[in-house]
């Protein structure tokens, strides 16, 4: 039997908020049917696994999250959509199995990962998830229950992976796990000066290291804006890694929702000058828990609370290669002219662009940016960002989307009409959406 509730929903950066009417049960079929939309466990940050206005049915699949089938031998995995990153971990990790790709928090459900087609710290070398995906079934508009894969209906296949939820319901997920010569990393931090060695030590490094990631300081002021710390890292062999087990983590939770001023520029900038010269000089290396290592947040149980009721944005672009080190100098100047003060900047190398229709990667440099929602200002530099990004050839992740404006998306999806014929083939009516389709996309409320 599943659970109805009526209840405000958001993504996690808290904005916007929309009233829906939410199925729950392990019975993933039976919730899915009439629904505009499935959701996982809320982790995109903008509006994309919000529902529409108007009290549409949600399904929320984190119940069905059964493992249904693991191959020894090859890695293939088989398992409903509501199951979660850290399920998965915790069963597979210590039997020297890890996803091929994974995001920065293990709070996502498969089917939240085949929406997004997320990515890692290792795309430069495993690229995205749907990369690894063999088959899903789903349920499309019209109710009917469908086997797809690269030899089965493969455009819609394909639409599906990076999809945001709007081609299908996601009932189950197989994909080719990876395996981890240890649970445990072996990391390697270092401090670099500036944007510019900070991105071309990142770079360097991809051809040596299977993760890689850095973190860089854009409140910094001058020739040391973008100073940052560059992360790197590989599976530790047996012979470097502890003998027991990685216990997991325990979860810090923010007991409350902070005041809006809590976060301010001047605060953020002591913590990030506090990070950087706080790392010293040399290079840190050792083993790390792999929990420390992927998702370093995860350890602060709804940090999203500490931006306030205001909520915040994460504005993820890619950058492509060939635009080179001008582009992203662009990129920092509209931001800083525009008057945005991120608290956060993530940088991670992307080497290939995914075989999803709308998969979010391609060949270039990834930017996120976490800012706090400060009304029109805060939308005054989305959009000087998408100016600069639409003319570079770059795009936005809309998973993490909530601003951005449909001239600027259609100015950098040339892909857009060749998805949006294989959905509407599927799906005349528009049955399923949501409100970043409604938003973003041209669809109906």
């Amino acid at each position: 039997m599943s659970n109805v509730s009526s209840v405000p929903l958001t993504g996690w950066g808290r904005y916007p908020t929309v009233e829906g009417v939410v199925r729950s049960s392990e019975d993933i079929e039976e919730i899915t049917a009439g629904a505009v939309l499935s959701r996982g466990l809320g982790r995109s940050y903008g509006d994309a696994a919000l529902p529409p206005p108007g009290g549409r049915p949600v399904a929320l699949t984190s119940r069905a999250d059964r493992l249904l089938s693991f191959d020894p031998g090859t890695g293939v995995l088989r398992a409903e959509a509501g199951l979660s990153l850290v399920q998965l971990n915790r069963m597979f990790l210590t039997r020297g199995w890890f996803p091929p790709a994974s995001p920065g928090t293990e709070c996502v459900t498969l089917g939240g990962m085949v929406a997004a087609d997320v990515h890692g710290k290792s795309h430069h070398r495993e690229k995205s998830f749907g990369e690894h995906v063999r088959a899903l079934k789903l349920r499309v508009a019209d109710g009917r229950i469908l086997q797809v894969s690269n030899e089965s209906e493969p455009e819609l296949f394909f639409a599906t992976l990076g999809g945001m939820g709007l081609t299908g319901h996601v009932l189950e997920v197989e994909f080719q796990m990876q395996r981890a010569a240890s649970p445990w990393i072996w990391a390697e931090s270092e401090r670099f000066p500036d944007i510019h060695s900070l991105i071309d030590a990142m770079r360097d490094a991809g051809s040596k290291w299977p993760y890689t990631v850095a973190w860089a300081d854009l409140l910094a002021r001058g020739a040391a804006r973008g100073r940052g710390l560059l992360e790197r890292g590989r599976w530790a062999e047996p012979s470097e890694a502890p003998a027991q087990r990685p216990v997991s983590k325990r979860v810090v939770q923010v007991p409350f929702t902070f005041p809006n001023w809590t976060l301010s520029p001047m605060l953020v900038r002591q913590l990030n000058s506090a990070r950087y010269w706080g790392h010293g000089s040399n290079v840190k290396q050792g083993i790390v828990h792999p929990q420390s290592f992927f998702y370093p947040l995860d350890a602060l149980g709804e940090w999203n609370r500490l931006y306030g009721a205001r909520g915040f944005t994460q504005y993820q672009a890619v950058i492509p290669a060939p635009a080179g080190r001008s582009s992203y100098e662009r990129v920092f100047s509209a931001l800083e002219r525009a008057g945005g003060a991120p608290f956060l900047c993530v940088l991670k190398d992307f080497h290939s662009e995914g075989k999803g229709t709308l998969s979010f990667p391609k060949p270039g440099l990834s930017i996120a940016l976490d800012m706090p929602i400060e009304g029109a200002r805060t939308q005054r530099v989305v959009d000087a960002l998408n100016d600069v990004v639409a003319a570079e050839g770059g795009r936005v992740y809309l998973a993490k989307d909530a601003l951005t404006r449909p001239e600027h998306f259609r100015a950098m999806e040339p892909r857009f009409e060749r998805w949006s014929d294989v959905r509407r083939k599927w799906d005349p009516n528009g049955a399923l959406r949501s409100a970043l389709s409604i938003r973003l996309l041209g669809d109906a409320p």
